[in-house]
C-alpha cells in the first residue's frame, strides 16, 4: 500500500483521504476527549462520595423541609468527636440540622449504641438537669437567652453551640460564630464537636426551661 495518496501527501496527514478511517485525526482527538470527560466526571462523583462521610450512628425521621425536601437525622460518631446533621437520602445536607423535640431525646437515649459510654453518659445525663439547675458557664453576656449554650473558640473568635427552639415543636441544633464589627454568625452547616459541647448546650437548655427533663430511665443509656 502506497504511502502517498492522490493529493501527494502521506496517506495519514490527507485530511480528505484519511476522513472515516482509522487514521482520522478527529476521529482519534473525539474519542481521548471523551474518554477523558468520563474519567474526570468519574474521578469527581467519586471524590464528592468521598467526602460525605458517614461514621456509626443513630437516625430519626424522615422530615420534611419547607421546600418539601425529605430528610433524616443523625448524630454520628466521627474522627474528633460527634456530628448531627441532616441526610437526604446518602445525600449530607449542607445546613444546621433542625428536628422535633422528641427527635432530640431520642437521638440521645439511643447514642449509647454508638458513641463510647462516657460521652453516651454525658449526653443522657444533660436532659435529665432539671429547671432552675443550670450547670456552670464562663462569665459574660448572653446573646442567646433563649437558646441552650455551650461556648467555645473558633481560633481568635468567639463561638457557641446553641440548641433554639422553633415553632412546631422544633429545634435547631448550630454554632454561631461572633465575628468583630459583624456580630454573631450563624454557621449554616452540620456541628461537628466533642460530645461535652452537646451535653453542655443541652445541659443549658433543660436548665432554662426550654428542652423538658428526661426521666432518670428514659435518658439513661442501655450499657
Amino acid at each position: 500500500m502506497s504511502l502517498f495518496c492522490r493529493h501527494s501527501r502521506f496517506l495519514a496527514d490527507c485530511p480528505i483521504c484519511s476522513k472515516g478511517t482509522v487514521l482520522d485525526q478527529s476521529r482519534r482527538l473525539d474519542r481521548r476527549a471523551s474518554s477523558g470527560g468520563g474519567s474526570s466526571r468519574r474521578s469527581a462523583a467519586e471524590k464528592k462520595a468521598a467526602g460525605a462521610f458517614s461514621g456509626p450512628h443513630v437516625s430519626t425521621g424522615p422530615l420534611e423541609d419547607p421546600d418539601g425536601v425529605r430528610y433524616t437525622v443523625r448524630l454520628e460518631r466521627v474522627p474528633g468527636g460527634v456530628r448531627l446533621a441532616e441526610w437526604s437520602g446518602s445525600r449530607l445536607r449542607a445546613r444546621a440540622p433542625v428536628l422535633r423535640l422528641d427527635d432530640l431525646t431520642t437521638l440521645v437515649a439511643e447514642a449509647h449504641g454508638v458513641l463510647a459510654a462516657r460521652d453516651a453518659q454525658a449526653l443522657a445525663g444533660a436532659l435529665r438537669t432539671g429547671p432552675g439547675e443550670e450547670r456552670s458557664r464562663p462569665v459574660g453576656p448572653a446573646p442567646a437567652g433563649n437558646a441552650g449554650v455551650s461556648r467555645g473558640r473558633a481560633g481568635d473568635f468567639r463561638e457557641e453551640l446553641r440548641v433554639e427552639p422553633l415553632d412546631g415543636r422544633r429545634v435547631r441544633v448550630a454554632r454561631w460564630v461572633l465575628r468583630p464589627g459583624a456580630g454573631w454568625e450563624l454557621q449554616d452547616a452540620p456541628p461537628m464537636l466533642p460530645a461535652k459541647r452537646y451535653a453542655e448546650a443541652l445541659a443549658d437548655a433543660v436548665g432554662k426551661g426550654l428542652l423538658p427533663a428526661a426521666s432518670d430511665g428514659a435518658a439513661a443509656p442501655r450499657l
